[in-house]
């Protein structure tokens, strides 16, 4: 019995021991300190599987390709010359926003505004009005495309783009607020109103105060913290993908790599699928269906009854249609998405040979700094939406810096006085600094403007009913992907089934 009880406390301190030697503290590669270690000082480094896929986005990823028309330029505008380019891995939303995205952005903003500042609120209503016109009976839609839940799962459309941004901008903080009460942090809050409400920066700097359930361990103070960029747990901004970042996600060459042993294969393609056909075109019941939501010609929007092609003459459901290698729906008709860039018909022969143009190449950078306390070096004090205050980059007291000079960079070599071109709105040209880029057909065009090359602008505070958005999202870090472990993966041709 003696010897029994020695041997099984023996087993005991082995098992202990071993688990001791385990669990190894993790110290730094440059000092020797201990990681997470209140009495090391308590510097902390995170452990994180990597950036989190948020709600409705696919991860695109990065590489080289060329960017432009790719087929012929039927009108001769000659704006998008064919260009090397390589985009870095971002994510992209899957469908376009729909109605019903939508209209629960607006119930939101009438919550939290609507008694205080009901222009916030009208400031979001889209344009219904885009339906009227004067040699047709749409009317009906002006009631009821938005509004009627008929209508819940169709691209909205009417937005301007800065509306398109401003959507961007309460998504962002309604998704890493959610984050923040799935992990047990903080708390909901549906009684927000007007400046006290979930803003991700203000919550960063400490200028929102959440009701909080149970924060993470300060391993300085050996109490409590709230969440901190450096944790990994809050994901980057949706906004708005750059042109390059469109074009790139609708081609979908992922499909020609996946059935490539090797990279000799070609980057080009007309449409977001291969052939130089709209029409699905493999041997099976879909044979010969519309590949996309368009105008087959002059008065023929859908078909004659009993055959319909694309079945829709108007916008479609968002999931309907055939989505592309990456998984995405609509990237060819259906409506028009707004882009982030500024539109300009020389942006691509003239930044061709300048140095890193043709890495994530975007025209419209406006460099802002956030408004701080001149005293505490910290962010002055939010304004009344919650949010903090930017203001442009000051060239007369910032010093000059070599990878840019300026705030605004939108006539870089196309418009300034280096490049010797004037855009002079509404006498020689429609092009102005509001133009902004649209990108991939509509219900209402023709088969050529599916072609994810070809390019359009509309001005950035008219809206229209064949334009609508979707979001695209930074990818931190692995450009590849991580699993819930962390592990590295690599990113597939992605398997969907038809929706029709």
């Amino acid at each position: 019995m003696k010897k029994t009880l020695i041997h099984g406390l023996s087993f005991v301190l082995l098992i202990f021991l071993l688990a001791s030697c385990g669990k190894k503290t993790e110290r730094s590669s440059s000092t020797g300190w201990k990681y997470n270690d209140q009495k090391w000082g308590g510097f902390e480094k995170v452990k994180t599987p990597g950036q989190a896929t948020g709600p409705n986005l696919v991860l695109i990823e990065g590489g080289t390709f060329t960017m432009g028309i790719t087929d012929q330029d039927a009108t001769y505008e000659w704006n998008n010359v064919a260009r090397r380019v390589t985009v870095s891995s971002f994510y992209m939303d899957e469908t376009e926003i729909a109605n019903i995205d939508y209209r629960e952005y607006l119930y939101w903003v009438d919550r939290v505004f609507g008694e205080t500042y009901p222009e916030v609120w009208k400031r979001a209503l889209p344009d219904t009005l885009v339906w009227r016109d004067e040699l047709a009976y749409n009317e009906p839609m002006v009631e009821t495309y938005f509004r009627h839940p008929a209508y819940d799962d169709y691209p909205v459309v009417g937005v301007n783009w800065h509306q398109a941004n401003e959507f961007c901008k309460w998504r962002t903080d309604r998704v890493n607020e959610m984050i923040l009460i799935e992990r047990g942090i903080i708390d909901p809050t549906p009684d927000q109103k007007n400046e006290n409400n979930f803003n991700t920066e203000s919550y960063l700097v400490g200028q929102y105060e959440p009701a909080v359930r149970k924060n993470l361990p300060d391993r300085r103070t050996g109490g409590e913290r709230g969440v901190r960029l450096e944790d990994g747990i809050l994901l980057p901004a949706y906004r708005l993908p750059t042109e390059a970042e469109w074009e790139y996600a609708a081609l979908s060459l992922i499909g020609k790599q996946a059935n490539s042993k090797d990279e000799l294969i070609t980057d080009r393609r007309i449409y977001p699928w291969d052939g130089n056909t709209v029409r699905y075109q493999k041997r099976n019941r879909y044979q010969g269906a519309m590949l996309a939501n368009y105008k087959r010609s002059g008065g023929d929007y859908g078909g004659m009854a009993g055959a319909l092609n694309d079945k829709s003459f108007f916008p479609s459901k968002v999931r309907d249609n055939w989505p592309n290698d990456y998984g995405l729906y609509n990237m060819a008709g259906n409506v028009n998405e707004w882009t982030a860039d500024l539109y300009r018909p020389m942006t691509s022969s003239d930044l061709e040979d300048v140095a890193n143009h043709d890495l994530n190449p975007y025209r419209g950078n406006i460099f802002m700094t956030k408004q701080l306390d001149p005293e505490t070096g910290q962010p002055v004090t939010k304004d009344s939406l919650g949010r903090l205050i930017y203001e442009l980059m000051d060239t007369t007291t910032t010093a000059l810096r070599d990878n840019y000079k300026r705030p605004e960079v939108y006539n870089y070599l196309d418009g300034d006085k280096e490049s010797q071109v004037e855009y002079r709105y509404g006498i020689s040209t429609l092009i102005s600094d509001k133009a902004r880029v649209i990108k991939g057909g509509s219900w209402a065009d023709r088969a050529f403007w599916l072609s994810p090359g070809a390019r359009r602008f509309l001005e950035e505070d008219k809206a229209s009913r064949t334009v609508g958005f979707r979001c695209a999202m930074t990818r931190t870090g692995n450009p590849i992907g991580n699993d819930e472990k962390g592990n590295e993966f690599k990113t597939k041709k992605k398997k969907v089934k038809r929706r029709y």
